[in-house]
């Protein structure tokens, strides 16, 4: 077992045990070349982090950090999120280094923003030229963490009208990269009144399944 998936048994442990605090870690968001807006959802990451440490009684730093998909601090984060509409390019050390981020036992959650598909893909196939996306199915774990999901990502946003859909890249028979496509969690974890037409009911839907994420990741 690699030094990195040592230290997520070891969180995972602490958080299963009453009477003990989870030691603090910080996730991060993933700064990409390429023009895409990679800033996007500004309070999606403060907000996801405060619901969890509330429900899940872990204990995150209440900031997150951004990180550059080729620097070495890119091994402090266990979770890593990107998202954007636009453009994304991974030159050939990044798309190295992210490999070995996520080989080495990194997490990294993909969230469409609308408009992401068609340049992420081709810069995820230069990560592993070996493995395709396959969407998850319904009973994938992910969906079964506190919170149930029988029918899969909950709809946040519209765009085109098309289901919700959560792919994911296996690498050895362990999810490595989760991928919500015409989902918009991100969106969905933003603060109230952000977008219109939102409802807390759907926010609370997208803060619950990226719960279950964080829960995913650190007790798989």
């Amino acid at each position: 077992m690699s030094k990195f998936r040592c230290i997520l048994s070891a969180f995972a442990f602490i958080m299963l045990m009453s009477g003990f605090s989870a030691p603090s870690y910080k996730i991060a968001r993933l700064k990409y070349a390429g023009g895409g807006d990679w800033y996007g959802d500004r309070t999606a990451l403060t907000n996801l982090i405060k619901f969890c440490n509330e429900n899940l009684k872990t204990n995150f730093d209440a900031d997150d950090d951004v990180v550059e998909v080729g620097s070495a601090s890119l091994f402090n984060y266990p979770f890593v999120f990107m998202t954007g509409h636009g453009n994304v390019i991974f030159s050939d050390q990044e798309a190295r280094n992210l490999r070995k981020y996520l080989t080495s036992g990194g997490f990294l959650h993909i969230d469409d923003n609308y408009g992401l598909d068609k340049f992420i893909r081709p810069q995820m196939k230069k990560v592993f030229p070996e493995l395709e996306f396959v969407e998850l199915p319904l009973n994938h774990p992910i969906y079964h963490q506190k919170y149930s999901f029988p029918n899969g990502l909950p709809k946040v946003h519209e765009h085109d009208g098309t289901r919700a859909q959560g792919f994911g890249l296996i690498y050895k028979g362990r999810l490595v990269c989760f991928y919500d496509y015409e989902c918009d969690l991100g969106n969905g974890w933003e603060d109230y009144g952000t977008y219109a037409g939102d409802t807390q009911e759907t926010r609370l839907k997208a803060l619950k399944m990226g719960a279950n994420m964080i829960q995913y990741v650190f007790t798989q």
